[in-house]
């Protein structure tokens, strides 16, 4: 069994009935194997979600209540819909007290059998999500939402790092979630009851950022009218965030520098030494040691802040994610403009994952309240306008025919368009090929849904 999912499997010795349902669910866009028997089933490796069953009731040998029984012995878990004629009912009314999501009696509209199987698709993800809203909160990781290994790698650093006072510095690109990691390593620590204090570097004029850190007192420069406690001050005890540690200028990093180190500073236009305890997270998606070499940052600044690197993985390197954030975003947004958005389509989901996103996580996040905003019923619609699909490249071999090169090309794009030919986003956009073109290559070149 292929398990690049979500995958539908079907078990019917009716090679009419099982090529009948498989060919439906390809057509909508899903991926199906399917099996003559039972015992079939199980002699091929254990399936991953996600993925379901469609399991005719009455099977000859092991029949679907039996493999059933043996799925759950064999600690496998999946979604069942099974098929049944008028009289096996009993049958089934047994197997979905033992917990099958479904059963359809024969013959069922295709309608019926599509909903059925997205139906076992949307519950697996809000039981992930659920699952995953369940560790988060458990462990305080307030709306980091995912469950990849690259994410669960940073989760665990944060684990390890957050009940010290150590200072931080995460690394990354623009839009990662550096700020949601930081309020995570302060909910953890023993500071929590405390402020969480943050500053953005870049978004500070360099003339006014000293008086935002440390603060002033009364006439110290033009426009003083009053004395001002700074960011330090107000983080005492608890902890702060310099976001974009890279903006600050070479002028302002000695003092900064001091201020970490000793936990001390003077406000503009003082004399008076402030002593104060603060846990210092700082966050940039600027590469430092190059800036150190370019003489823009100080050598020691960067060892100070550099006590316990995090580099946060950008949503490339986390795709398994991005299901579990847009339903996440769906239902956040979708309440908060009151919508009743209950579904989102596979395809879409498909499409959102494969889509390039340079802006990371909080693109993502833009792109999906478009979304809900143009939405009108109950099912997520997906503007095309300004999503981007990777394509990976084609593979191309060494020593490969002219033919094979092109066979494996559109192989590629049909793989990255799911299957899909025409259209906006289809293999045929992809390839700059009319419809009908395509099509005629992938009868010429013997190219079949198993390929892609």
């Amino acid at each position: 069994m292929s398990h690049t999912g979500p995958w539908v499997y079907v078990v019917d010795d009716d090679m009419s009935a099982r090529e009948g349902v498989a060919s439906l669910l390809r057509s909508s866009g899903l991926m199906a194997q399917t099996f003559a028997s039972g015992e079939d089933f199980l002699a091929a490796p254990p399936p991953k979600p996600p993925c379901c069953l469609v399991l005719d009731v009455n099977l000859p040998g092991l029949n679907g209540l039996d493999l059933q029984r043996e799925l759950a012995k064999s600690n496998v878990h999946l979604p069942i819909i099974f098929l049944t004629g008028h009289g096996d009912i009993p049958m089934t009314v047994r197997a979905v007290k033992a917990g099958a999501a479904n059963f359809l009696t024969k013959p069922f509209d295709d309608e019926e059998l599509l909903r059925a199987v997205r139906q076992c698709f949307a519950s697996y993800e809000e039981e992930r999500l659920g699952s995953l809203s369940d560790t988060a909160s458990e462990y305080n990781f307030a709306d980091i939402v995912g469950s990849s290994e690259a994410l669960q790698k940073v989760l665990k650093q944060v684990a390890i790092v957050a009940p010290t006072d150590a200072t931080v510095l995460l690394l990354g690109e623009t839009g990662t979630g550096k700020e949601l990691i930081a309020r995570a390593i302060h909910n953890l620590s023993s500071r929590r009851d405390h402020g969480f204090v943050r500053v953005n570097c870049a978004a500070i004029p360099s003339g006014l950022l000293e008086s935002e850190l440390f603060g002033h007192e009364k006439g110290a420069f033009t426009g003083a009218l009053m004395q001002k406690r700074g960011r330090f001050e107000l983080a005492d005890h608890g902890s702060l965030f310099l976001d974009e540690i890279g903006d600050i200028g070479l002028d302002l990093q000695p003092k900064l520098l001091r201020a970490v180190q000793e936990q001390e500073f003077e406000r503009l236009g003082s004399a008076k030494t402030i002593q104060v305890d603060v846990r210092i997270i700082a966050a940039t998606h600027q590469d430092l040691p190059a800036m150190i070499r370019e003489g823009k940052f100080r050598e020691d600044l960067f060892y100070r802040l550099n006590v316990f690197p995090i580099e946060i993985p950008p949503l490339r390197e986390r795709r398994d994610d991005i299901p579990l954030l847009v339903n996440y975003f769906v239902s956040k947004l979708s309440r908060r403009m009151g919508k009743k958005i209950t579904s989102v389509p596979r395809q879409a989901i498909d499409m959102l994952t494969n889509a390039e996103w340079p802006g990371n996580v909080r693109e993502l996040q833009n792109f999906i309240e478009r979304a809900v905003i143009v939405t009108r019923g109950e099912e997520l619609c997906i503007p095309s306008a300004g999503l981007k699909i990777a394509t990976p490249p084609p593979r191309v071999y060494c020593g490969s025919t002219f033919h094979e090169a092109e066979r494996q090309a559109i192989i590629a794009a049909l793989r990255a368009a799911s299957g899909k030919v025409a259209g906006a986003s289809g293999a045929a956009e992809r390839l700059g090929l009319k419809r009908t073109t395509l099509q005629n290559k992938i009868r010429r070149l013997n190219i079949s849904r198993a390929d892609f």
